[in-house]
């Protein structure tokens, strides 16, 4: 391509980019509609809702809602009070159905993402040091954050990598929360589990691996949901664990699975066959810590939700109004 091509480019590009905040201007800030907006600029109505499409893509417009509308609720206060929290964000559903119907956990998962990504430009602050979990909820949060930088901020995975068909690898979680927060990010270089102990003691003994072990100990916050102890929860999915080594965990009172460990209803790490070939960070460093943001809702995760705060691992809940008014009750 020659050099009059390239600049003759890079002025539709830069023209494109104009247009497309010249729209988003005027529809965000100035309020005008979409027949308007068309009348002035000369185009089809389609045309500006194209424009706006766009320039959300692009991130040339970047909508946010203030996360802390999500916390004024009664609510909100009293499961504050209840739990020792320090904020409590509620999405509310927009429509109802059957707890055990994937589309609509799948819908509690997005929604409850989509808030716990707003609350995080609430939450977090310049300068901390940041450890992202994995699953489908905290996969939606990652793509839902908006794009806005967090000054000096650094995001860490702290679950090895795990793999399923239906949600993106750990390390992509903390890959893109990091580059939506603008932050550093630091991945953890192995399998959240491996077939053996000994295996596993040396990986953990390697020393980029042990150096990255290390930073999960001072970390400053935590992003994490909880997976309940039925079949479809995503470590069973991901072939993580064995159905005779799930079973041995169920009989012994599990109820949900916080980063990849094993919980009881009390919020007690159940130590068991998986916990000396995993590789990622240990609950009672979690629970230290105890600045966990809990992200997770509905029907299906309610016991492990309930045991997740029982056991101090959590600072801030987000979660749906119908598991938060439950929440209350017990």
């Amino acid at each position: 391509m020659g050099e009059q091509a390239k600049k003759s480019d890079i002025r539709r590009a830069l023209h494109q980019d104009s247009v497309l905040a010249n729209t988003a201007i005027l529809y965000y800030k100035e309020g005008l509609t979409q027949n308007e907006i068309a009348l002035r600029l000369g185009v089809s109505r389609q045309t500006v809702i194209n424009y706006l499409r766009l320039a959300r893509e692009q991130n040339i417009v970047d909508i946010r809602i203030n996360g802390a509308s999500f916390t004024v609720s009664n609510t909100s206060r009293d499961l504050r009070a209840k739990y020792k929290l320090a904020d409590v964000y509620i999405a509310g559903l927009t429509a109802d159905g059957d707890s055990a119907d994937v589309a609509y956990k799948a819908q509690i998962n997005r929604q409850v993402a989509q808030v716990g990504a707003m609350a995080l430009h609430e939450i977090l602050q310049p300068g901390e040091l940041v450890g992202i979990a994995w699953g489908e909820t905290i996969y939606h949060l990652a793509n839902e954050a908006p794009y806005r930088i967090i000054e000096d901020l650094t995001v860490c995975q702290i679950i090895g990598s795990m793999t399923t068909p239906l949600v993106m690898t750990a390390e992509g979680c903390a890959i893109s929360l990091a580059s939506r927060l603008g932050a550093e990010c630091h991945t953890l270089h192995a399998p959240a589990i491996l077939t053996s102990v000994d295996l596993a003691e040396a990986l953990r003994n390697e020393p980029v691996i042990r150096e990255q072990l290390e930073r999960l100990k001072t970390i400053d916050r935590s992003v994490f949901s909880v997976g309940n102890c039925d079949s479809d929860t995503p470590i069973v999915q991901s072939a993580i664990t064995t159905d005779e080594e799930f079973d041995w965990y169920r009989a012994r009172g599990a109820v949900g699975v916080l980063c990849g460990r094993f919980i009881d209803s009390s919020g007690t790490h159940i130590k068991g066959p998986m916990d000396g070939r995993m590789i990622g960070i240990d609950l009672s460093c979690l629970k230290e810590r105890a600045n966990g943001i809990l992200v997770a809702g509905g029907p299906a995760k309610f016991d492990a939700i309930s045991a997740t705060l029982n056991g101090g691992y959590v600072s801030h809940l987000v979660t749906d109004e119908r598991t938060a008014q439950a929440l209350l009750e017990i």
